[in-house]
This record gives C-alpha cells, structure tokens and sequence, in this order.
C-alpha cells in the first residue's frame, strides 16, 4: 500500500515537472503578490510622519478657533494644511473644484465670524445661568442679547474616498471645537464669577489607553506585514486548485486517467498521492513567503514579521488549509469535464472565497448578512487561525475549532468526489 501511494505522489511530481514554467509561476506570484500589497498598504499601518495627506483648508474666520483647528491639523500625524495655491489665497470656490476634480481629498471652510459668535452664544449662556443662581448684579442694567446663529464648518470630500475616511476626519474635527468650546465656557464662568473664587482645571478627566496583548512581556502591535502574510498565504494556497484541478481534467481527456483505473490500484490511493504531492507545495509555497515576510521585508523598509515561538502552530494552519484547498481542488477536477470548465470556475470560486472570508476587506466591516456568510468561507476559518496565532497569543486549543472545520472541509470534498466518480462509472 505504501508503494502504491509512494509510486502515485511520484506521479504526480513528474506531471509537475513536465511544466516547470507553471510551477515556477505557482511559486513565483504569490511571493510578487505579497510583497506589493504589503508595500501598498503598509502606510495604513504606520505611526509617524511617513504619509500624510494633503488637505485645503479656507479660514474666513483668522480667530482663536480657526487657528486652533489649524494649529491642530498641522500638529496631526495625518494632515499636511495647504492655505495658497500657486501662492493665491484659497477661496472656497477653488476648494470646492480642487476636491470635487480629485486635486485633493479634503477641504475645510471655516466660516466667517465663528471665533466671536461662539464667545458671544457662550457669554449669553454663562450669564443666563449665573443669573439664575443669584450670583449677578440686580443693579447692573442687563445687556442687550445679540441674536446669533448657527455655524457651519463646511467639509468637501472627494467624491472617491472612502466612508470611513469622512467619518474619521468628521468625528476629528467635532472633537476639536467640543474642545474649544469647553474651554471657552470655563473662562466664561471665571470671568463672571472672579479668578479668585472659580479656579477650574482645564485638563481632560477622561483619557483613553490602549492595552495591548503581550508575548515574553513584549506588546504585540499590529502592523501590515501580521495582518497581509497569513491573508495572502491563504490566498496563494488555495490557487493551488487551478493546476490540481486542470490536471485531474488532463489525465481524463488523455487517457491517462483511464489507464491508471486498469491498475489494481484504489482511487482513494490515487488522490492520495495528489494529495501528499500538492500539500508539499503549500508547505514550500508558506515556507517561502514566511522566509521573504523575516528577511526580505525589513531590506524594503516594511517590518519583519516575528514568527518567534509562532512558527509550528502557523505550520499546522497552513497544513490544514492545504488540505481543504486540496480537496476543493479534488472536487473540482473529478467534476469537470474540460478544462475551460475547471481552469475559469477555480479561478472565480478562489476569488470570491477571498473576498467573503476576509482577505480583501475585514468581516466585521462587511454587511450583517456577508458577516454570516463569511462563517462558511473556508480561507476565513484559515485566517482567524492564523490570528489567533500572531495577534492573539493562541496555544494550540484555541485553533482546534478552525482546523477541525479546515480539516471536515477536506473530508467532505474529498469523500463527494470519490462517491460522484464511483456513481460516473456505474453509469
């Protein structure tokens, strides 16, 4: 039995070998492709001044509060404030073309008037108050109260960005005149009541800190490199599908397949043989893209992806989401006809089994509906044990849910194509 399963993994290697251009490919393109959409997205993942992006920014105020917004702005780690272009002041109009024509992907207007009309809403306030606790002169002839309105800081935004962009950018530029007006309600009340009975600290009670897991009492920072090494491996693993499958589709339009069923030798042994030979490719296939994320990323400018303690447990996800692309790409075969069939149809299921699974963009992004779909996908059960492993500090009984899914995932696939080609040949 071995020597049949040993002679059927050799087979397999010398079909491969006949096409070393196709393997070279199989290795070759997965490596390009991490490398370039990491280098794409790491400027997403960076701390620092290493990207910022250019804003416009229309101060028809030139107060205390547009310059605090500018001064704010200037001081971000995200935004460059541009003022002039082509040394001309900016005008909103100017603005409003520029972002809507993709110049830029952000203009503020700060409108006219705002610094003095939010004082004076705010005194008026102070006062009501300070009036209705006693604290005011009843002498004192009241003031005339000064009619203000409502302000607008107008935001433009590139038609082709993206919603979470204005969300941020929106909830960064309310945050800051909250602030503004926090701080003027206070000097406000100093003023009314005297600095030596209203002394208020100024400064946030409420701050935010971020706790972070820890490995050997390092924190754990997620960056490009942890979150597009697994979600790239798993893609290029289970590409594995197209040639496993355009083979199979080649041995039963040449004969070969038939000549092999002569033989007194089991189906079950011949898919094995694929199977031991293909799971060596995605072996090879992760190990080098490991190797190209530790010693080629660092010489690129991007981070190195620490696999210190990490690296047995990423071995057995990739080997078990091996398997499952092993056995999708069994299936496929043993259903295809010819392989205009297998070839496009692999191609498209691989894709979209990406792009539900979370490869492309995170899950808990996506709509509630797409959110219970991407259970089913098999590269997301993949990814989740990967993450569990580099960012969750995962032992090995937290990845059993996923690898044994990976695994029932191979065995159902596996176990369709045996029964469809046994019910094929009753026929």
């Amino acid at each position: 039995m071995l020597y049949k399963l040993w002679m059927s993994v050799y087979k397999e290697f010398l079909l491969l070998k006949r096409d070393m251009g196709g393997v070279v490919t199989l290795f070759l393109m997965p490596l390009v492709l991490i490398i370039t959409v990491t280098l794409i997205q790491d400027s997403s993942y960076k701390k620092g001044n290493d990207v910022k992006i250019p804003i416009l920014l229309v101060d028809y105020d030139n107060g205390n509060v547009s310059k605090t917004i500018f001064d704010n702005l200037q001081k971000s780690k995200v935004f460059t404030v541009v003022t002039s272009i082509d040394n001309k002041p900016i005008t909103e109009a100017v603005a409003k073309e520029a972002v809507f024509k993709g110049k830029y992907q952000l203009a503020v207007i700060i409108p006219s008037h705002l610094s003095t009309d939010l004082q004076a809403k705010i005194d008026q306030n102070v006062q009501k108050i300070v009036s209705s606790l006693g604290f005011a002169d009843s002498s004192a002839t009241k003031p005339k109260v000064k009619l203000v309105n409502h302000k607008e800081v107008k935001l433009y935004f590139d038609p082709a960005v993206q919603l979470s962009f204005k969300a941020g950018v929106m909830n960064g530029i309310d945050k800051m005149i909250s602030q503004i007006e926090t701080k003027s309600i206070y000097t406000a009340f100093q003023e009314q009541l005297g600095d030596e009975n209203a002394k208020f600290d100024q400064k946030s009670f409420i701050t935010f800190k971020e706790i972070v897991p820890k490995i050997n009492n390092k924190d754990i920072t997620p960056n490009s490199v942890q979150h597009n090494v697994p979600a790239w491996t798993l893609f290029a693993v289970f590409f594995i599908v197209i040639p496993l499958s355009i083979n199979m589709v080649k041995e039963k339009t040449q004969g070969t397949f038939i000549r092999l069923r002569t033989n007194p030798v089991p189906n079950f042994i011949v898919l094995a043989g694929k199977t031991v030979m293909y799971l060596i490719i995605c072996q090879i296939q992760f190990y080098m893209m490991i190797a190209v994320a530790v010693y080629l990323f660092p010489h690129l400018g991007l981070p190195s992806l620490n696999v210190e303690g990490n690296l047995i447990l990423m071995s057995v996800v990739a080997l078990f989401s091996g398997l499952a692309a092993i056995g999708f790409g069994i299936l496929l075969g043993t259903v295809a006809k010819t392989q205009e069939q297998s070839a496009p149809f692999g191609a498209t299921s691989v894709i979209i089994l990406a792009a539900i699974g979370g490869i492309w963009v995170p899950v808990f992004a996506m709509p509630k509906i797409m959110q219970v779909i991407a259970q089913s996908s098999p590269m997301n059960w993949g990814l989740e044990a990967f993450y569990d492993v580099l960012l969750r500090n995962g032992t090995f009984w937290d990845l059993v849910p996923e690898l044994f899914l990976l695994f029932l995932f191979f065995v159902v696939t596996t176990t369709m194509a045996l029964l469809y080609d046994k019910k094929k040949r009753a026929v």
